[in-house]
């Protein structure tokens, strides 16, 4: 009985593969017809999945700059992975940094925040200049870029050019006559406090949910 299951079973191999040598003495190769197609349609099965799985990879990313207060354009694209290294190396920033981190009206010192907004705005604007042209012009990156400058130009420029010339030169003067109170007691005598201190968490408020999409990119 064993005999003869290995004599089918050589005899299969030989309908499924033969090699053959004509009158001419010429050599070939011969692989049955059936055993071609099931061998091109699993390549096909595998080229589906493998796309499957770059697609899923590259998935609609959405980011709605009006959540944020910063304009009113709505991207959606299929970020790559330059677009999640930009998006990654903007969080580090604002994640250690006093601009992507809520502020503590009692606790934290205006002059420090504003230092490190700067420092932010410095560090984004290198970022941006680093990045290749030939990636700025792929719609993905172009959109994270375009959100960027839209951040700085829109979310703390404004600020900045408002307050932070006028309360810098106001704080320098106090600390020198009241050298014995703490800043954070002195900051809030600063004639426009409220209105400088309802802006400054306004921007605060906007840098946070900005920190947070690229969060969402970067983990996407």
């Amino acid at each position: 009985m064993l005999s003869e299951m290995g004599e089918e079973t050589e005899q299969a191999k030989a309908d499924l593969i033969a090699f053959v040598l004509d009158s001419d003495w010429n050599f070939s190769f011969q692989i049955a017809l059936m055993p071609a197609v099931i061998i091109g349609i699993v390549l096909v099965l595998m080229i589906v999945v493998v796309r499957r799985m770059a697609h899923r990879r590259m998935s609609d990313f959405e980011i709605d700059s009006a959540e944020m207060g910063f304009g009113d354009a709505k991207f959606t694209f299929k970020p790559n992975d330059t677009d999640r290294q930009i998006a990654y190396s903007i969080w580090v920033e604002l994640s250690t940094r006093k601009v992507g981190l809520p502020i503590d009206p009692d606790d934290d010192v205006i002059s420090e925040i504003y230092d490190s907004w700067y420092s932010f705005f410095s560090v984004t604007r290198e970022l941006i200049k680093d990045i290749p042209v030939s990636k700025v012009r792929g719609d993905s990156t172009s959109k994270i870029v375009d959100l960027s400058v839209e951040v700085l130009n829109e979310g703390l420029r404004p600020h900045l050019t408002k307050w932070q010339a006028r309360f810098r030169h106001w704080y320098e003067h106090q600390s020198e006559d009241l050298a014995d109170i703490d800043p954070q007691a002195l900051q809030k005598k600063f004639p426009l406090y409220d209105d400088l201190m309802e802006d400054l968490l306004a921007v605060n408020v906007r840098l946070i949910a900005y920190r947070k999409k690229m969060n969402e990119l970067v983990r996407g």
